[in-house]
């Protein structure tokens, strides 16, 4: 594999943490780019996480922790702009005084039709970093859609919009014969109709019959990652039920990162260093619930360091002595060609 482009990973994904106000036509400066795909979370609430993007449209909601079908609200997220987001009075993005993460990323700043598959796909795709936003209308029969990424996709996250369905999740380190739910703690199943037991190929992604990703005449949506090396990493590891846990190379210093246990019922958590602003990594927010943000004072989940992460938990959400889990994690800093990184 070359050594990526990326000199400065915030060009391409960023967290940007905010207090809200309530007031309307409020812009969030400091992403440092215009997003394509802008995740939020109240850290104060147990509000839903919200999802937003541009192939679907400003104002249209996705909630990552439970099954309902798209809304569309107004007042919620107004319009991409050049160095992030423009809200408007909905308490879930911009209550009075709540404090907010929010996780963006970098697509085209525009959206193609894509005819690779042999459902035909629009997409917003950054071939550079590895990622891209797909929609498409589902079919009832095996299909496969283009992607927009010109390599092949390590993980897949899936919604019918239209449906009050599960969320469908593929990651290469499961297969591509099983699936994870994004809005459950379920582990890891087998199941052909989700992406047709088949992996992504540089230019398209196979699906099933189920009706959570390819329901008759249903729109659908999919943020597709690829990895860069120096920049993403898509991965799993096993656990070893010690406080000294399981190290993960990455090849960079970690800025986000998300996991899952995969051989047995657990949350999703995410961390970032935003929130955590040096090591001990203890700030989590769960994609699979909707409570406020957990500070674990007890122990440190993790630590981030200038090639990977240190798992530093011996419970079972990350450390399970023999349990497998999968991450996916974006860069600090690329360790790549000249840039250094040091560690936290």
């Amino acid at each position: 594999m070359a050594y990526t482009t990326i000199k400065k990973s915030t060009d391409y994904f960023n967290t940007k943490l905010y207090t809200g106000n309530g007031v309307d036509d409020r812009s969030i400066t400091g992403v440092g780019f215009q997003p394509d795909f802008t995740w939020i979370k109240s850290r104060t609430t147990t509000d839903y996480h919200t999802l937003f993007d541009v192939v679907r449209g400003v104002g249209k909601r996705l909630f990552s922790n439970v099954t309902e079908a798209e809304d569309t609200t107004p007042d919620s997220l107004q319009a991409f702009e050049s160095d992030g987001f423009e809200v408007g009075t909905n308490s879930g993005i911009n209550g009075n005084n709540y404090n907010f993460a929010s996780w963006n990323w970098l697509g085209a700043n525009g959206t193609a039709a894509n005819t690779d598959g042999s459902i035909s796909s629009t997409v917003s795709a950054s071939a550079t970093s590895g990622f891209s936003v797909v929609s498409w209308t589902g079919t009832g029969s095996n299909a496969t859609v283009g992607h927009g990424l010109g390599v092949a996709p390590k993980m897949i996250i899936i919604k019918n919009t239209i449906d009050a369905v599960a969320w469908e999740v593929g990651h290469d380190a499961i297969g591509w014969t099983k699936k994870l739910r994004l809005n459950a703690t379920d582990a890891e199943a087998v199941d052909s109709g989700a992406f047709n037991n088949t992996a992504p190929t540089s230019s398209v992604f196979s699906l099933g019959t189920n009706n959570t990703s390819n329901d008759s005449g249903d729109s659908m949506i999919a943020y597709c990652f690829a990895e860069k090396q120096g920049y993403s990493k898509f991965g799993s590891y096993v656990g070893n039920g010690s406080l000294d846990g399981t190290f993960i190379y990455t090849g960079f210093k970690p800025a986000w990162v998300m996991f899952k246990k995969t051989s047995a019922g657990a949350d999703w958590f995410i961390m970032d260093n935003k929130r955590d602003l040096h090591n001990e990594m203890i700030r989590d927010l769960r994609p699979s619930n909707s409570d406020a943000e957990n500070a674990n004072t007890t122990y440190n989940d993790c630590d981030f360091i200038s090639n990977g992460i240190k798992i530093r938990e011996d419970n079972g959400d990350f450390n399970e002595s023999g349990g497998s889990y999968i991450y996916m994690a974006f860069a600090e800093q690329p360790l790549v060609g000249d840039n250094p990184a040091t560690a936290r």
